[in-house]
């Protein structure tokens, strides 16, 4: 098959993209490479041809796949190494990407649309998230679907005060950047923002999605210049689901019913109407037809945005009665669950979500394997989000997370993350599930309080508690009149025109998360929504520090201690032990998990601290230096003719000479000792290669008055000393007595 290859170079931000199609995938609609140094992503896009019957929404599907071959790897699984489930980044990267493409499409095409992104190369300094969402942009722009695009995607960092595009990972890992943020749109307006952060002002993300939409208008040049080349495919002739008109006219004249339904205070009461009027008014438009039926649930949506739209823009009407910046009423709870380690209950209005925290040691953290980088990176703090269908009142099968669940987990854990305290001051893993017990609005931000709630139940010491907020925006596009609303509930994030979460301490944002589903938003708006989102976001704070003002001085006694101390680097091979059979045993006796980094840091967890006591001497005698002139209770493990060798400490052994048995003269060892015998030796000798030599008499009545006779001891055949040693040290050693890490 013959194909032209088109490409397009440009230097943005400093570094040289290149643009190309035509090479890849020629029989899909669309097909676009992008390379930034050596890191490469293609998409592509497909249009179905034919409708989708019985459903209302646009058929959009948005796949991101990391290849582990892009980075030169394979998968770590001991049986399968083809790739697997989307990890959870992958996931959110897709998400990303669909969320600034949905908007750009017609709402009412029912030809399934596919875009897929795909990883070819990473080389760990260009992060390919933010270049996929260009990519499939630039797909659709080649292509022959009709769309109102193209739109750029670029990722935002602020090294030492400067704005800086596309940060390397390193630089967001490593935290020399306090603004994770990326921002999708056009040159005029911002379509999505998903950013992370660390306590910055709310002019700052102003700052710094202002910063983005230069870069943005940059990208679009050459996205546009690109499907220039390729000769910009005519755009298809295609179909738009529209109802039948009659459908139109007769809901038309129940704009006043459905307003009375509508505009009910009650959650369950305004349900209640909803659902009688609308089987009502289906059911005489439609006079049983099925097709007639289905344009009249479509029409009736419509007539619900439109409802709800207008009266927020022309009365300043909420349909729960509510002002416009009013919040709903928020209770919060903590120490409810008497054996988990921290748990909180946060409600506001029907919305209520209860949170748990489960403390771990080091060696329960998360291992990833990510493209952007060689080692295997850890995960310490984590959070899980669930919403079982009862909690909108609907029968659902539990099945595994999805897109959302993921999607909504990740967004309440970005919030938390930067008030986490560092490993060095807290080296527990944590994990956090939020479970949605109700739904009517923002439960990503009711998990993110309930998340604070709850590590401070558990006695973590977060730098700062974090509240979130969900705002909304109803825009009149032809005047550009708009109205934002604070605290929205379920049917007004539907029924509006922005979703717009924000998060974070007092002192500034620490997560944020933007979705609009029209052009428009302006920075003028953002700025506006921003502030009245602080407003909201200090109230809430100020109830949930009234339930618990600060973290609790002691964790729950059902939460695992570590004891943390450091050895000699040298010494790991020996608490180690060939094959691991020392600490083994350690774990085997005692039941902690230890855990040994490079530096030397050990650190032992257990609930129970006698065993963790022991465990500790354990090791720390294993690693002791012993001083002549010190006194233990020796164990005879061995004898021979000329003495008995007795184990003084863990893995390390001392002759008692024969001669150093008694102070009078002894025939043979066994009239003295046996094998298992424990009894008092005094270190009086550590020859030049580290033997060490042992009395028994020194300790007996009347030894201050007998002669002190040292005899070198026979040398022993495969090796020169009793100590344990020899053995190589084979790098870091985590997770022992759990999981290894």
């Amino acid at each position: 098959m013959g194909t032209n290859e088109y490409s397009v170079t440009a230097d943005i931000g400093g570094k040289s993209w290149i643009l190309s199609s035509g090479k890849f995938a020629p029989q899909s609609s669309g097909s676009v490479v992008i390379r930034v140094g050596d890191t490469m992503v293609m998409a592509t896009v497909v249009m179905g041809d034919k409708p989708r019957e019985g459903i209302d929404y646009l058929p959009l599907l948005v796949d991101y796949e990391e290849k582990l071959y892009a980075a030169g790897k394979i998968k770590g699984s001991r049986w399968v190494k083809r790739e697997g489930r989307p990890t959870d980044e992958a996931i959110l990267s897709g998400r990303v990407i669909d969320r600034s493409l949905r908007p750009m499409f017609d709402s009412r095409i029912r030809l399934d649309i596919q875009v897929v992104v795909t990883v070819l190369s990473v080389d760990g300094e260009n992060d390919p998230d933010v270049l996929g969402l260009t990519a499939a942009s630039a797909a659709v722009a080649v292509s022959d679907i009709p769309w109102d695009g193209p739109i750029a995607g670029v990722r935002v960092g602020r090294v030492e005060g400067k704005f800086v595009l596309n940060p390397s990972f390193a630089s967001i890992e490593n935290g020399s950047s306090d603004i994770d943020l990326i921002v999708s749109g056009t040159g005029d307006h911002i379509i999505m923002v998903e950013a992370g952060a660390k306590e910055v002002s709310e002019e700052d993300i102003i700052a710094g999605c202002a910063f983005a939409q230069v870069e943005i208008a940059k990208v679009l040049e050459v996205i546009k210049s690109l499907a220039a080349k390729t000769g910009s495919k005519p755009k298809r002739e295609i179909s738009l689901f529209a109802p039948n008109e009659e459908v139109v006219s007769k809901i038309a004249a129940y704009d006043g019913e459905y307003s009375a339904c509508l505009f009910v205070p009650n959650l369950a009461e305004r349900d209640a109407k909803l659902s009688a009027f609308r089987e009502k008014v289906v059911t005489e438009v439609s006079g049983g037809n099925d097709e007639l039926k289905r344009d009249a649930y479509y029409v009736l949506d419509l007539t619900m945005k439109k409802l709800v739209q207008k009266a927020v823009l022309e009365k300043g009407q909420r349909v729960d009665g509510r002002g416009l910046d009013e919040i709903r009423t928020i209770t919060c709870e903590v120490g409810l669950l008497p054996r988990v380690h921290g748990s909180g209950l946060f409600r506001r209005g029907e919305t209520q979500v209860l949170t748990t925290v489960t403390l771990g040691g080091p060696g329960d953290e998360q291992l990833l394997e990510d493209l952007d980088t060689e080692e295997e990176r850890k995960k310490r703090y984590m959070h899980h989000y669930n919403m079982p269908g009862f909690a909108s009142g609907e029968v659902k099968p539990l099945r595994s997370p999805g897109r959302r669940e993921i999607g909504h987990g990740a967004l309440a854990e970005r919030a938390l993350l930067p008030m986490i305290p560092p490993r060095e001051i807290f080296p527990y893993t944590l994990r956090l599930v939020s479970e949605v017990l109700s739904s009517n609005g923002s439960t990503s931000m009711a998990s993110t309080c309930g998340s604070t709630l709850a590590l401070m139940d558990a006695g973590i010491p977060i730098e700062s508690p974090v509240a979130g907020i969900a705002m909304g925006l109803v825009l009149d596009k032809e005047s550009g009149k708009y109205k934002v609303l604070t605290d929205i509930l379920g049917l007004e994030d539907g029924n509006g025109h922005m979703d717009f979460k924000v998060a974070g301490t007092k002192k500034g944002i620490t997560a944020l998360q933007l979705d609009i589903k029209v052009k428009g938003l302006t920075r003028e708006i953002l700025s506006d929504a921003l502030a009245t989102a602080k407003n909201g976001r200090l109230t809430i704070l100020d109830k949930m520090l009234q339930a618990i003002a600060a973290p609790r001085a002691e964790m729950s006694p059902y939460a695992p201690r570590i004891v943390s101390f450091k050895i000699n680097p040298d010494k790991i091979r020996e608490v180690i032990g060939p094959g691991g059979k020392v600490i083994n045993g350690i774990i085997a006796e005692t039941g902690v998990k230890i855990d040994i980094e490079d530096d030397g840091t050990v650190m032992v967890t257990s609930i129970n601290a006698e065993a963790s006591a022991k465990a500790v001497d354990w090791i720390k005698n294993l690693i002791r230096e012993v001083q002549t002139g010190e006194v233990f209770q020796g164990t005879i493990t061995r004898i021979l003719d000329f003495g008995a060798f007795a184990e003084i400490l863990p893995g390390q052994e001392g002759l008692i000479h024969i001669s150093e048995l008694e102070p009078h003269h002894v025939e043979q060892v066994t009239d003295v000792v046996k094998i298992g015998d424990v009894v008092p030796v005094k270190v009086i000798n550590i020859d030049e290669l580290g033997r060490i030599n042992l009395s028994r008499k020194a300790l007996l009545p009347g030894a201050e008055n007998q002669p002190q006779e040292f005899r070198p001891r026979p040398p022993r055949p495969g090796g020169p000393g009793h100590r344990p040693g020899g053995r190589p040290h084979g790098g870091p050693h985590r997770g022992f007595g759990g999981p290894r890490h």
